[in-house]
């Protein structure tokens, strides 16, 4: 897509170690055969990618920071690397690109707050990763592995450095899922490369891990029995020629206007992507978040052979159709009644012993501060996301850690650059001893619902580095609510 140890984490690890040695096969008797039975493969680790070698890469425009900027290739994943030639603080940030499609070539990002990095001394890093598709476990050890040769590589490039005092990540969508799950304690015990980052800023990201795509499953569960032809079996293996009569049994004008069976979709999938909020209407007309979900529907559960097995879970899910009444109503109890349950098989995306899960966990677990952003109007990658990770983080007492911001816009990872530049700094400042900066209240529903949500961060100030060119933000902030 886009495109200081604790007692909780000491007994997170114990109990990480005790089911990693009963997955080696560890503590058998003297009868007991104790070599490990080979990891299985995956449609994923079949696949051929080629990084796109780069013999350089342009210096920012405007910027008067001078630097050395290095490119190549580490353990078949490319990468970009800058340095301020004087000046540098000593850290490094570590930057995840979002999903780059199923394609062959590995290309590389550059953070959107890149122009902040270099006037403030940071030198910065990005992986292409070794794979495309969906592949997180890849992001984070290709991540790591850059990180970790940070030092050698300027060495070779003819200038010494010393190892970073910090190390910071932050990425995009998919990145933003990488971001999160790299600080995670599972991720520190369980990962080849090993790293500890000294803070995370996760941007729209995939931060509720598998509940992504519960989010799509029920989606489709839902528009299925809409339109009438219910989801009687998983997978369901005509989708793609099902999908147009969906489409037009509740669509008027496809994607931007629904009919009044349509409207109840719209109602259920707002409950499933966040809540009433502001912006969700215009989210729910944009044609780029339709167009991302339905080209996300229809798959089998292995997340396109990231996995063997489905991974997919709605029995957690509950589809309010009704939009008469916020509490649930015989209608809504109705509908959930008859709906159909798609159930995952129990260890999809189990513990491995040869590395990180498949799809790496974020389990709220981790040890240093935390600023996230997300748009209200994101339903590609919903703002559910962030009471997902909202929630995880405080059952495992970890929500001071954590600090969350709601941006005022439709688009999947819309932010302007003075956005991320805030809030990585914010980050930096609260890691090195400053006080914990302000947030949103993600998890209220009333605060969510008013209509002046996302006032507080939202940053309409352009810039060439924005992901959302700035005269075509402006044309769409023109139509959205305004803040007062």
């Amino acid at each position: 897509m886009h495109r200081t140890a604790s007692p909780y984490r000491c007994s997170a690890l114990v109990t990480l170690a005790a089911s990693l040695a009963l997955l080696a096969g560890c503590g058998g008797g003297d009868d007991d055969d104790d070599t490990p039975a080979p990891e299985e493969s995956r449609p994923q680790d079949a696949l051929t990618f080629t990084p796109v070698v780069e013999t350089s890469f342009a210096a920012l425009a405007g910027s008067a920071v001078e630097t050395d900027r290095w490119t190549g290739v580490l353990n078949g994943a490319a990468y970009r690397i800058e340095v301020p030639k004087t000046g540098w603080n000593g850290k490094l940030v570590m930057w995840a690109h979002g999903y780059a499609g199923s394609g062959p070539n590995l290309t590389v990002g550059t953070p959107i707050m890149r122009r902040y990095l270099l006037d403030n001394g940071y030198a910065w890093a990005a992986s292409s990763y070794s794979k495309n598709n969906y592949d997180v476990r890849a992001g984070i050890e290709d991540t790591n592995a850059l990180a970790l040769n940070f030092v050698s590589i300027a060495g070779s490039k003819g200038r010494t450095l010393a190892a970073p005092s910090k190390i910071f990540i932050t990425g995009v969508s998919m990145g933003g899922h990488i971001t999160a799950a790299a600080i995670e304690a599972e991720t520190e015990t369980t990962a080849v490369h090993k790293v500890h980052y000294h803070g995370a800023v996760p941007l729209c990201g995939v931060v509720g891990d598998n509940e992504l795509f519960n989010y799509f499953a029920g989606y489709q569960v839902a528009a299925q029995q809409l339109a009438g032809v219910p989801m009687t079996s998983f997978p369901v293996t005509n989708f793609a020629t099902l999908a147009p009569a969906i489409q037009s049994a509740l669509w008027t004008t496809f994607p931007t206007q629904t009919n009044a069976q349509g409207d109840k979709l719209k109602n259920v999938v707002m409950n499933l992507s966040g809540g009433a909020r502001p912006f969700y209407a215009e989210g729910w007309a944009n044609a780029g978040n339709q167009g991302n979900i339905w080209a996300s529907l229809g798959g089998d559960g292995t997340i396109s052979g990231i996995l063997n097995k489905n991974v997919l879970d709605t029995t957690g899910l509950y589809y309010k159709v009704d939009a008469s009444s916020t509490d649930k109503t015989a209608l809504d109890d109705a509908f959930n009644a008859s709906a159909f349950k798609i159930t995952p098989a129990p260890d999809a995306n189990r513990l491995r012993r040869d590395g990180l899960r498949w799809i790496p966990v974020v389990n709220g677990e981790f040890s240093v501060p935390v600023v996230s952003l997300h748009t209200l109007g994101d339903l590609f990658v919903p703002f559910r996301m962030e009471q997902v990770y909202h929630d995880r983080a405080k059952a495992k007492g970890n929500d001071q850690r954590l600090v969350q911001r709601a941006i005022r816009d439709v688009g999947h990872c819309a932010f302007t650059a003075a956005e991320a530049t805030t809030a990585f700094d914010d980050m930096v400042k609260w890691e090195a001893g400053g006080a914990k900066p302000a947030g949103d209240d993600v998890a209220t529903a009333a605060t969510v619902a008013s209509p002046t949500y996302g006032c507080a961060f939202t940053n309409n100030t352009p810039s060439t580095e924005d992901y959302t060119a700035p005269d075509v933000r402006a044309a769409f902030q023109a139509h959205y609510p305004a803040c007062p």
